[in-house]
């Protein structure tokens, strides 16, 4: 299998959360995962870290961040140079997705759990 490390951005405990559901979900398709959120906590064995640390080899980023607070992150996910960033619903946002096509990323409006349950991840 094609796995994709992937960061899951406003990564929440709350199991209502979809970050929450995705986190989960990513981990049982076996697709390595960071997790960033307002709060520090664990997800299924995988830990929320709340700073925006220097990675690599990311090739997903996953939003469940509203365009309000999607502002701060610009600058660190464009550092991280992933090949997508997903904008989960309640996350589209055309301004980030602009700044993504100039930098070679590819955006992409879906929901990340539907992508996972029909092969299209």
């Amino acid at each position: 299998m094609n796995t994709k490390k992937t960061l899951v951005l406003g990564a929440s405990e709350n199991p209502a959360r979809y970050s929450y559901l995705a986190i989960n979900r990513l981990k049982n398709y076996d697709h390595p995962i960071v997790a960033i959120g307002k709060r520090k906590g664990l997800v299924s064995g995988t830990p929320i870290g709340t700073d925006k640390i220097p990675l690599h080899d990311i090739d997903t980023v996953t939003l469940y961040l509203n365009p309000a607070h999607q502002k701060e992150y610009y600058d660190y996910i464009i550092s991280l140079h992933p090949k997508r960033i997903i904008f989960n619903p309640g996350a589209e946002n055309d301004e980030l997705a602009e700044l993504a096509i100039k930098n070679n990323i590819k955006p992409v409006e879906a929901c990340t759990l539907v992508m996972l349950n029909t092969g299209q991840y």
